[in-house]
């Protein structure tokens, strides 16, 4: 139902995403995109870029008069940042003298080596140009015209951060509720609301940065309130839970997806893991006083609010470079050292929004699907009706 594309490069002019499947006549509210892209660039240990780059949209095409048409929607992100190669990358041939940068020395814990070798290169520096999660700029934008679509049902998506390396929030701060995550200050250096927590994170950024290392961490995404029967069990592919562990393992130094408290409830009994289940008269609504499932039980969601957590490894571009080997001499050197961050674990909260956003907007309209919104908001409120009536 819902196709999402990005292309460009890191230090190319600029990067270009098209989104096809959103409904005709959506308000499209620029400034709350932008303000998305924004967030992405905030976060203590960010590296120099975010002071060079003012992220915001261009739309090209599939909005008119501040409204969706119903055709596909495309736009741009600016990089200002193309320039440090001296020529656009798109330029050919390449004026005589020009400084390249290729890069001969790949960096352990990238895509450079891998990438090379796939593509039979040897300047990595066609692989990690695309590679870089300045790519993630066009996700998080994307992302916001499909929150924008959410927002419209009354679904929300926020994210909090719960570990910086070694330092984690206290356990009553482990699992908020969807309100308190929505209310974190947008400002907070670390997207952390345990603010004796994010002392002690914001120091050992420092103390990292002073040796030239980097850092990861875990951060939780929550999206709510989420109505039951979203994904589906019937393949694979179409499961729920299948389709945001993917969006979230793609995101660039994730490495591990827990969605509810996968990882916990492996370690008990299944008496203290299932959430039990209960009926609100009044409301005419199932619901579990717990929810170590996440949201969603056999690739559907359950009625409760969808909670993933991601784990991001330290940026692998480290001032105090690894140790390597050049791909030409096949001696062994240090590592190529690009500008990077010390930590990002908050932007990749945001980037994690963003995706989960899509993969949501994505079974909201596999289910309620129509080519208006007046048609999707007719089906959403005769599946309401009907939950009532079951």
């Amino acid at each position: 139902m819902l196709r999402f594309l990005t292309a460009g490069e890191s230090h190319g002019i600029c990067l270009t995403c098209i989104v096809e499947g959103l409904p005709g006549d959506l308000n499209v509210d620029v400034a709350y995109i932008n303000e998305h892209l924004r967030r992405r660039q905030l976060g203590y240990g960010r590296g120099g870029r975010m002071n060079i780059e003012k992220d915001a949209v261009k739309i090209t095409s599939g909005v008119r008069h501040g409204r969706t048409i119903g055709s596909p929607i495309s736009f741009t992100i600016e990089n200002k940042d193309w320039n440090q190669w001296q020529i656009p990358m798109s330029v050919d041939p390449v004026p005589e003298g020009a400084d390249i940068r290729s890069v001969e020395l790949p960096r352990p814990g990238h895509a450079d080596l891998a990438g090379a070798l796939k593509l039979q290169t040897y300047d990595m520096r066609n692989v990690l140009e695309r590679a870089s999660a300045r790519e993630t700029a066009a996700r998080v934008a994307g992302g916001a015209f499909c929150r924008l679509f959410l927002a419209h049902f009354g679904i929300q998506i926020g994210s909090h951060t719960l570990a910086i390396g070694r330092e984690r929030v206290a356990k009553e701060y482990e699992i908020l509720d969807r309100d308190s995550v929505f209310s974190i200050n947008p400002e907070s250096p670390v997207r952390c609301a345990d603010l004796t927590a994010s002392s002690r994170m914001i120091e050992l950024i420092d103390e990292a940065a002073a040796a030239g290392d980097s850092l990861g961490g875990i951060t939780e995404v929550v999206a709510g309130p989420i109505p039951p029967g979203l994904g589906s069990h019937i393949q694979w592919d179409r499961r729920l839970d299948g389709q945001i562990a993917q969006a979230m393992i793609s995101i660039p130094a994730a490495k591990a997806v827990d969605i509810g408290y996968g990882i916990k409830c492996a370690q008990e009994n299944g008496s203290l893991v299932h959430d039990e289940i209960f009926y609100d008269s009044s409301k005419k609504r199932f619901y579990r006083r717990t929810n170590n499932a996440g949201g969603i039980e056999g690739g559907i969601s359950n009625g409760e609010d969808i909670r993933v957590k991601i784990y991001i490894k330290p940026i692998p571009t480290l001032r105090k470079a690894l140790v390597s080997v050049n791909i030409r001499s096949r001696r062994a050197a240090s590592a190529a050292v690009e500008r990077s961050d010390t930590c990002a674990v908050p932007a990749a909260g945001i980037v994690a929004e963003g995706m989960l956003a899509l993969v949501l907007a994505n079974a909201f309209l596999e289910k309620f699907g129509g080519d208006s919104m007046k048609e999707v908001e007719r089906n959403y409120a005769g599946f309401l009706r009907m939950l009532e009536q079951y």
